[in-house]
């Protein structure tokens, strides 16, 4: 069976690292699944996922001029639904909230934070200056 782009097969791990793990295909090849193409959540750690000989199937991404092979399992997976198993990001609320808003709305909420911002750190760095050694003591 010849891989080719687009193809789906079936191969071992065979190794894992911080950044993926390598499969072996059909014909003793061997491709990357990079840790983006994963699964279709968030990846900290390929090991949460997969671990050495599992068997897994694979969608060939890529074959480079070298004979570097990519591979996704993400791209295989059903996506997951919004109450899926997936955790929800820590600051869901605030986020939608902000999508409720016109941008004209975030325009003038980034901006009146920018300047608060910029006051603070004036304050704060004029009281640093006039505090140490700017005065000159009387002799």
């Amino acid at each position: 069976m010849s891989i080719e782009v687009g193809s789906v097969v079936e191969g071992v791990v065979t190794g894992i690292t911080n950044f993926g793990a390598f499969v072996e295909l059909p014909g003793g090849k061997v491709g990357l699944v990079h840790i983006s193409e994963v699964a279709d959540v968030y990846v900290r750690d390929v090991k949460d996922f997969l671990k050495e000989q599992d068997r897994v199937k694979v969608k060939v991404l890529s074959i480079d001029e070298r004979g570097k092979i990519g591979l996704s399992i993400r791209q295989l997976q059903a996506p997951s639904s919004p109450q899926g198993s997936r955790k929800p990001p820590v600051n869901d609320r605030r986020h939608s909230r902000q999508h409720s808003l016109s941008f004209e709305d975030k325009l003038s909420k980034f901006l009146r934070d920018s300047e608060d911002r910029l006051s603070d750190l004036k304050r704060n760095t004029e009281s640093k200056r006039g505090g140490r050694g700017s005065a000159r003591r009387a002799e």
